[in-house]
């Protein structure tokens, strides 16, 4: 299954916000499970793909979000096992 369409729904705004929240989730928040940081991710990217082109909300439109909010979760990931993880 070639999942490689994907990246044209990449947005970079978005990633980097999800990144932040991400970052902020796991070392500011002693309550914050790992589990729930690409949820919130993609959450996140979904909000701020919805009040970048509000009002027309399409579907092409959440999927920006969803895939741009857990490319986030997967370049920290990336990153980290590029430059080993110290955490």
């Amino acid at each position: 299954m070639d999942i490689s369409f994907l990246i044209q729904y990449m947005v970079p705004v978005i990633v980097g916000i999800c990144l932040c929240v991400g970052y902020i989730l796991k070392h500011w928040v002693p309550a914050a499970d790992n589990r729930i940081i690409p949820t919130a991710c993609a959450v996140v990217g979904l909000l701020a793909a919805c009040w970048m082109h509000w009002p027309d909300i399409t579907a092409d439109v959440i999927l920006y979000g969803l895939a741009s909010g857990l490319a986030s979760t997967g370049l920290h990931q990336a990153v980290g096992q590029l430059f080993g993880n110290k955490q």
